[in-house]
């Protein structure tokens, strides 16, 4: 039985990878911080298959102990402050986890055994937020990085020292390059979510408005339950590289908007949208847009759920929880 380590576990992307690779017969390790962890007993309880071992990705320490524990063929490390937001307002917190934390890892795998006795195979969530000002569109794996937050420095750095490490000590260390990618697991501070719960919030009447930001930027928005699937496929092929997942499909928050509310009958989102300054950006990436044609030739892999239909997804398990907290 192949055994799989993931960081990030609690979050959408940990959750539908631990899923999928259950599915596939892996033995599946989740790290998670901090002695009781409120998300520990909802993970317990929604994937009991899932071993959880404390760790820390700001301790190299924990992360030797973890990997000595695990002995994973397989280390996903999608670890990280995530919302964009906040990197502004935690801009070393966030260096320090999404950033270091995978220079920790990667030195955790060399120290256990990533090259030689075990070698451990690695995978890293890089993300497109690293192109923020881009300078060629659609983006691919060539075009140069110019983030624009906190955040997508991290990032960088992250994707870097995974592509030295693999040039410097021969781990078999990959990442993706993951353009925005939602679902009904998406936290509620992300715009997506955000927007599908405040639909469903509306439409059932005990909400009356939704507050915005920017509602001109433009992403490549994917499901994220297709986009685990590439993660896995990377680390199957015989040699490691990196690869932009996307669906080259570009829609606005206003387009997103637009097709929330339609799905839940409610046709002039107008009314209900109110714009506010304190939630832009203070440095804003306009556009991304991903070409993903070497994931597709490749790994194989195709993107099964289109926008319309991630955006009806969102919008019906939203108002399913919300109907469902009316009813008790």
């Amino acid at each position: 039985m192949p055994r799989a380590f993931i960081t990030g576990i609690t979050g959408q992307d940990g959750q539908h990878l631990a899923e999928f690779l259950h599915g596939k017969g892996y033995q599946v390790f989740g790290m998670i911080k901090g002695q009781n962890n409120p998300r520990a007993i909802q993970l317990a309880e929604e994937f009991p298959y899932v071993e959880l071992i404390p760790g820390d990705l700001a301790d190299l320490t924990s992360l030797v102990s973890a990997l000595e524990y695990a002995q994973p063929d397989e280390v996903y490390n999608l670890g990280a402050i995530s919302f964009v937001a906040i990197s502004f307002n935690q801009a070393e917190l966030t260096s320090n986890i999404t950033g270091l934390g995978v220079l920790r890892m990667l030195e955790a795998i060399r120290m256990v055994g990533g090259v030689q006795n075990n070698p451990i195979r690695f995978y890293q969530a890089s993300s497109s937020e690293m192109f923020g000002q881009v300078r060629q569109t659609p983006q691919t794996e060539l075009t140069p990085f110019h983030p624009r937050s906190p955040y997508g420095c991290a990032k960088v750095f992250g994707h870097n020292i995974t592509v030295n490490y693999r040039e410097s000590y021969g781990i078999y260390a990959c990442s993706g390059i993951l353009f925005n990618h939602e679902g009904p697991r998406r936290g509620l501070e992300f715009v997506t979510r955000k927007v599908s719960n405040a639909v469903a919030r509306i439409k059932l009447g005990v909400q009356q408005e939704i507050v915005m930001g920017n509602l001109d930027a433009k992403r490549d928005w994917g499901y994220a339950g297709d986009y685990v699937r590439a993660m896995w496929m990377m680390l199957q092929q015989d040699s490691p590289d990196d690869y932009v997942i996307s669906t080259g499909e570009t829609h606005s928050i206003e387009e997103f908007l637009t097709r929330a509310f339609d799905e839940a009958g409610l046709p002039d989102w107008h009314q209900f949208v109110r714009q506010d300054p304190r939630f832009f950006r203070p440095a804003e990436v306009d556009l991304l847009i991903g070409d993903s044609s070497k994931a597709r030739k490749n790994l194989g892999w195709t993107p099964e759920v289109d926008f319309p239909s991630l955006v009806t997804m969102m919008v019906q398990h939203d108002l399913a929880i919300e109907t469902a907290k009316l009813r008790k």
